[in-house]
């Protein structure tokens, strides 16, 4: 039984489709850790054109996305399943991170609605979404891209999406720190050799070298995060 499912729902779904057939969340599918459906939100249109999308009241450029097609295929879901999470991926949204990765990969059902055109009409983020998330403080031409993003940060943390299950948990931002330098064979490489602590085996040596060049790194590029470390 996968340990969650995720619908995503877009008004341009092959954007999304070759994404996560792909890499750790293909084989993650394919495992059957997680299971991923993508909704085309024009098979839910009123009109024989399929036309989701309308000009805005008030004047302005832009489409915006339509109450009708957005409900319907939300609440034939609801219908099916109750969803922990309905999230509208939004550059005016709360800022995805490792902790907020963290909790939704403990959620059992969760929707993805990836916006397009202008952005989607105000009255399905009132009554519809649950949480809004933004991945940085820029404007892209859809959520599709977002909600990706968000996907592998979330499945690559369930057991058994990835080999080794101590990996997702050793990454940075885990711990509040950026990741600390790794290295792999050959041990000199055009003169440049592996810091000695790394040949030599001993487990906590590596440990304490590890976390003093993590602490060092996000001194130098991320000081703002050792105001929350501990």
């Amino acid at each position: 039984m996968p340990l969650i499912r995720i619908d995503i729902i877009s008004a341009v779904p092959q954007l999304v489709e070759p994404m996560i057939s792909q890499s750790i969340i293909g084989r993650a599918v394919s495992k059957g850790v997680v299971e991923i459906y993508v909704h085309n939100l024009h098979d839910y249109a009123e009109d024989k054109f399929r036309h989701i999308d309308d000009a805005p009241f008030g004047g302005g450029a832009g489409m915006i996305i339509k109450c009708a097609p957005v409900f319907v295929c939300i609440e034939k879901l609801l219908s099916e399943r109750h969803y922990d999470e309905i999230i509208y991926m939004s550059p005016d949204g709360e800022m995805l991170n490792q902790e907020l990765a963290n909790q939704l990969s403990l959620s059992r059902n969760i929707i993805i609605l990836a916006g397009h055109y202008k952005g989607i009409d105000q009255r399905i983020r009132d009554v519809l979404i649950t949480k809004e998330i933004s991945i940085g403080d820029y404007v892209l031409s859809g959520g599709e891209l977002p909600a990706l993003v968000m996907i592998d940060s979330i499945v690559r943390l369930l057991p058994g999406a990835i080999g080794d299950s101590e990996s997702a948990l050793e990454d940075a931002f885990q711990n509040g720190l950026l990741d600390s330098p790794h290295y792999t064979r050959p041990a000199e490489f055009r003169g440049m050799k592996v810091p000695d602590v790394l040949l030599g085996g001993n487990h906590a040596s590596i440990r304490s070298w590890r976390h003093e060049q993590a602490v060092d790194k996000t001194q130098r590029r991320r000081p703002d995060l050792l105001d929350t470390f501990e």
